[in-house]
């Protein structure tokens, strides 16, 4: 583990800009009251890399859209951030927020510069509280950890992206392997800080190969600046209001193994898509990404339905990243689509231990209350408190045979019957389906299926793409406050029989 060291700071600069576009923004630096071992080791780095500190930042170009970068350089005592280094970060953070542009950050280092103490490590603040002020203005701030990023720079600037990337096998971590020797008397376990282990856990978004960076910030600024004038795109085709279905044969439908999920509405209802580090990496059951529907940008975060025979729990650890979500969609000021098809949340000690059902209460709080739009998509099965975390919206557009109930109708029938075997007539009766929840006020577009998901699922995705789309327009024509009040008032009376449909 920590592998070859990756490229220099100029060389990735050169491999994510356009040629020839970076221009570079540093002003030379000096080290006051530096000790002459000190200022010794300053102009042996300074003569070993042709920099005057362990980091340079500038502007430059990708694909001809202007982005300020800042590059880390560990030739240059390891990366290590001292005062001025501190200082050139923020300030190139600080005229990167006064002229508009996104921040590519680029951080290798082993921390905070030892020589310096206290005041360069208090730095960390420095640096943390201008990238708050930047993302604050609305602006994106990508990072990219390569090998290693550590100590005070891993714990601050190098993991507040909006989106975080990492080189493949980097080491990151608060400690490294000599200090934690030291200070606990065992080694630290093997793989602990590969950046494919914090990918794996939700930490990073994606492990990205240097070669592949300028493409992956490519698509990533592509989907941020794709803000279009509100479109209203034709109502995609839906059954007559009054509509009815049989609940148990939705729910046995939405239990099909063949039936499309979240990655697969991405695939065929998204423009554009960036697929987002969750907790279980590709094989977990939560979908985070940055996606466009008919020109309008989002934020999305969905459940992905198991496969047949595998097990694939909704745990306390999702429901932390749909907050995380949550938060990155209100940061960038783009909606947030949440997308329903679960199961149900983990049901395990563990999942006690861990405070699921505190998580479940943190999401429906952190959705009621968040100022972007949310647009909720119930796609499929719509089980318990799991489901019931992503359903707050301003807007909720239903697959026709997708449902809601709080429980499985096997688990209601073990309930008011002691036996599973009323499971359809409850279905039946419990109000359950598509056009049952449109007749409560929560669902208020339902997406027709011909006859079946499953049997045409790049039509259906395409046809919720389009629902999106319509739903994200409309939502992006109301001003904020008349919103929010809006969905005050859909929440005060949701479950309310009387409700109005839509």
């Amino acid at each position: 583990m920590g592998g070859e060291r990756g490229p220099t700071a100029g060389r990735l600069i050169g491999l994510v800009v356009d040629d020839g576009s970076f221009t570079c923004w540093d002003d030379p630096v000096t080290h006051p009251g530096a000790d002459p071992a000190y200022a010794a080791s300053l102009a042996r780095a300074a003569e070993a890399t042709g920099l005057d500190e362990a980091v340079t930042t500038g502007l430059g170009l990708v694909d001809g859209r202007p982005v300020a970068l800042i590059a880390s350089e560990f030739g240059f005592l390891g990366g290590s951030i001292g005062v001025a280094t501190a200082e050139r970060i923020t300030r190139a953070v600080e005229r990167a927020t006064a002229e508009g542009l996104p921040v590519l950050a680029l951080p290798v280092s082993g921390g905070t510069r030892m020589q310096e103490g206290s005041a360069a490590f208090l730095c960390m603040v420095r640096v943390t509280a201008a990238v708050q002020a930047h993302q604050s203005a609305g602006l994106p701030y990508l990072t990219y950890l390569r090998n290693p990023t550590m100590g005070g720079v891993f714990a601050s600037w190098g993991t507040l992206g909006h989106v975080v990337l990492a080189e493949p096998g980097a080491r990151l971590g608060f400690l490294g392997p000599r200090v934690y020797e030291e200070l606990r008397g065992v080694r630290l376990p093997p793989g602990v800080q590969r950046a494919e282990t914090l990918a794996a856990r939700g930490l990073v978004d994606a492990v990205v190969p240097p070669e592949d960076l300028r493409g992956t910030v490519r698509r990533v600024l592509a989907v941020l600046g794709a803000r279009q004038p509100v479109r209203q795109p034709e109502p995609p085709p839906g059954r007559p209001a009054g509509s009815t279905r049989d609940a148990w044969d939705s729910v046995r439908r939405t239990r099909r193994t063949d039936r499309p999920g979240t990655r697969e509405l991405l695939d065929a209802g998204a423009d554009e898509a960036v697929l987002l580090g969750a907790p279980g990496g590709h094989e977990g059951a939560l979908v985070r990404a940055l996606a466009v529907f008919g020109g309008q940008p989002a934020v999305l975060v969905g459940q992905q339905r198991a496969p047949a025979g595998a097990d694939r729990p909704f745990t306390a650890a999702d429901l932390r990243a749909v907050r995380r979500t949550a938060r990155l969609a209100q940061q960038l000021g783009l909606p947030l689509v949440t997308v329903v098809d679960t199961a149900g949340a983990e049901l395990s000690v563990q999942a006690e231990l861990d405070g699921i059902a505190v998580e479940i209460a943190h999401c429906l709080h952190t959705l009621t209350a968040l100022r972007t739009p949310v647009l909720a998509v119930l796609l499929g099965q719509g089980s318990g408190g799991g489901a019931l975390a992503l359903l707050p919206a301003d807007r909720v557009v239903a697959a026709e045979h997708a449902w809601l109930a709080p429980l499985p109708p096997e688990g209601a029938s073990a309930i008011v019957h002691r036996d599973g075997g009323h499971a359809a007539e409850l279905a039946r009766t419990q109000g359950i389906g598509a056009y049952d929840l449109a007749a409560v006020g929560l669902v208020d577009e339902v997406v027709a299926e011909l006859p079946d998901a499953a049997d045409e699922p790049a039509p259906f995705g395409a046809r919720v793409g389009q629902a999106v789309a319509l739903a994200l327009g409309a939502l992006a024509a109301v001003p904020v406050e008349q919103r929010l009040a809006a969905r005050a008032a859909r929440n005060r009376r949701l479950g309310d029989r009387a409700a109005p449909q839509g």
